[in-house]
C-alpha cells in the first residue's frame, strides 16, 4: 500500500529570508555586507574578517531589510547594482532602520552617482582600502 503525503509542498517563490543571526558578541565591529556577486561577497567577507570584524554577508537587499533592526551594526557596505531592490533604494531604507550607522558603497560607478554614501570603496577592492575605510568610519576599530 502506498501512502500519499498529507501536506502540500511549500511554495518556494520569492527571495530567501535573511538567515537567523544572533546579535554579535564581543568587542569586534559588526559589518553588514550586501553584494549579489558570490565571488565579491566572499572576498569582502574574508578581508573584513581578517581585519577583525564580525561580518553579516548577504546577497540581496531583501535579506538585509529582513534583518532585525536591533542587531547593532558599525558599518554597512552595499553594492549599488543589486537585483530587485537596488543599492540606492537599499541605502535609503537601511538609513531609516539604522540611523547613525555609516553606509559605504562599493561599486564600479563613479562616486558622484551615489552622493548619499558616507564612504566609498571602489571596485576592485584592496585590503589597504578596507583598512582605511574601517579607520575612518569606525573609531573603535583596532587594526589587526
Amino acid at each position: 500500500m502506498t501512502s500519499l503525503p498529507t501536506e502540500s509542498p511549500t511554495p518556494t517563490a520569492g527571495p530567501a529570508p535573511a538567515p537567523d543571526i544572533a546579535p554579535p558578541a564581543g568587542p569586534d565591529p559588526t559589518v553588514l555586507i550586501v553584494d549579489d556577486e558570490p565571488d565579491q561577497l566572499g572576498l569582502l567577507t574574508a578581508y573584513f574578517t581578517r581585519a577583525g570584524c564580525t561580518v553579516i554577508a548577504l546577497s540581496t537587499g531583501e535579506q538585509a531589510l529582513a534583518l532585525p533592526s536591533a542587531i547593532p551594526l558599525d558599518l554597512m557596505l552595499l553594492d549599488l547594482l543589486l537585483p530587485r531592490i537596488n543599492g540606492w533604494e537599499l541605502t535609503k531604507r537601511l538609513r531609516e532602520r539604522h540611523p547613525g550607522c555609516p553606509i559605504a558603497i562599493t561599486s564600479i560607478l563613479e562616486p558622484e552617482h551615489y552622493p548619499q554614501a558616507d564612504a566609498v570603496l571602489p571596485k576592485p577592492v584592496t585590503k589597504a582600502q578596507i583598512r582605511q575605510l574601517l579607520a575612518t568610519t569606525i573609531p573603535r576599530w583596532e587594526p589587526r
